[in-house]
């Protein structure tokens, strides 16, 4: 009986535990962030006048730069156009006016271009001609490639519904049925696949390559599908599957060499072998086991080893050194450290917890990947957790949340060419707006 109270007594903890996890995950906080203990910081000196206008105009400018400015001279009023001294009604005008401005909306619209291609026939009556029609997307398309592209960044970027958008286009006076969307979206994703292709082998000579993989639903199937995100530092690349077996990364990365950071799933094994890619480990997948065990006590210590590795990143990150040489050499002299003494600390706590808890979980993650985990000490280029391919997917889940689903297999395979194209610009229109920024404020570089 005491055997039999102890298992149940167990697996009721372990039905705990999962329900906690599940309550957490459904009406719980998201963020995984503790209170700081950095000491607060030093109050900077106080800026003259002179160098806040400076730099409130810079940053005026910087988020100006691409307005379309109109200019509009307004009159004096005729009843001020005499002067109250010597009644003179002449009033001369003084320089270019006094400069003022207001940042107006003006709604979108649709516009119809109309061409009128030229005929021209020759005197002798055997020969007519006429200039040749304006290129097209498509054989009988009426929309322009702008107009298409608008229909992708709604959906690829903004990860709007295309009923909604079909609804917006009725308040500007154009109906528009959302099959004729749908049409457009798929011809876009027909005509930009040969960019997609050579964004695919782009991605596989790459050196540092993060992936991570989400499900989707596709309609007409029982079982999940997945969108998978590869991300270099200039490219994020998207495939898509109807399943979660290894043949999607080795046919993305197989035969390639360099290094993969990605969780633990087994998936990326066929890749991540000898031979191939050298695999590193992602420390927010450790950090966040540990974390949601954080009412065991020994949790803190753990946790506050973490913090002090994301603070030396931290500082070489505002210092401006990531990926350098100096960078590697701070992991070496600060990160390996506390690197190690997380390792003693999980040797430690597994003596003390069993392996099905949910602080002994975390241990045996934290041990059985330590290799993987310990990577980033050998390479300044690797990352210490794979959250820039976790943010890639973001746009996944937010079209998941609002359009719900694929209709076939062509069409998440279509999403996944768009969405690599409009995820790889943002991240270049990023790094380009990042250097113009410090460019206009040298004192954030």
């Amino acid at each position: 009986m005491r055997a039999q109270a102890e298992a149940t007594q167990a697996q009721l903890a372990i039905v705990q535990a999962q329900l906690e996890a599940l309550t957490r995950q459904v009406h719980g906080k998201k963020s995984e962030r503790l209170p700081s203990k950095l000491p607060p910081p030093v109050p900077a000196k106080k800026p003259t006048p002179e160098a806040t206008q400076e730099k409130r105009r810079a940053a005026r400018e910087l988020r100006e730069a691409n307005l379309v400015t109109e200019t509009e001279v307004i009159p004096v009023a005729p009843k001020e156009c005499r002067c109250p001294r010597c009644g003179e009604a002449e009033l001369d005008v003084v320089g270019e006016g006094t400069e003022s401005s207001l940042i107006d909306y003006v709604q979108g619209y649709f516009r119809k271009k109309k061409f009128l291609r030229e005929t021209k026939s020759c005197r002798c009556g055997q020969y007519i001609v006429t200039a040749a029609a304006p290129d097209r997307v498509g054989e009988g398309t009426r929309y322009a490639p702008s107009f298409i592209a608008h229909l992708v960044v709604s959906k690829c970027a903004d990860s709007g519904a295309q009923y909604r958008l079909e609804k917006a286009f009725a308040r500007l006076g154009i109906p528009m049925a959302r099959s004729t969307m749908n049409d457009l979206f798929h011809r876009a994703a027909d005509e930009l696949r040969p960019l997609w292709i050579r964004m695919r082998k782009r991605i596989a000579e790459s050196t540092h390559v993060d992936a991570d993989e989400t499900s989707i639903v596709q309609q007409g199937r029982s079982s999940k599908a997945y969108v998978w995100a590869f991300v270099t530092d200039s490219l994020t690349f998207y495939t898509y599957a109807t399943n979660r077996s290894g043949n999607t990364p080795k046919a993305i990365l197989g035969g390639s060499t360099g290094s993969l950071l990605c969780d633990a799933f087994t998936g990326y094994n066929i890749v991540a072998r000898v031979g191939g890619r050298e695999r590193a480990g992602c420390n927010a997948h450790a950090r966040r086991k540990i974390f949601e065990s954080r009412e065991v006590d020994e949790a803190a210590a753990a946790l506050e080893l973490y913090r002090q590795l994301y603070e030396v990143e931290r500082t070489a990150k505002e210092d401006g050194v990531l990926g350098t040489p100096a960078h590697l050499e701070r992991r070496r002299q600060q990160s390996r450290p506390l690197f190690a003494k997380l390792l003693i600390w999980a040797r430690r706590a597994r003596k003390h917890h069993g392996p099905k808890t949910k602080i002994g979980k975390a241990v045996n993650y934290l041990l059985n990947h330590r290799r993987a985990l310990s990577r980033f000490l050998h390479d300044p280029k690797l990352a210490l957790d794979n959250n820039r391919a976790e943010r890639a997917l973001r746009r996944v889940a937010l079209g998941r949340r609002n359009f719900l689903f694929v209709g076939s297999k062509r069409a998440g395979q279509n999403l996944a060419i768009l969405y690599s194209l409009v995820s790889s610009c943002e991240q270049k229109r990023a790094g380009w707006r990042g250097r113009r920024r410090r460019r206009a404020h040298p004192q954030w570089a």
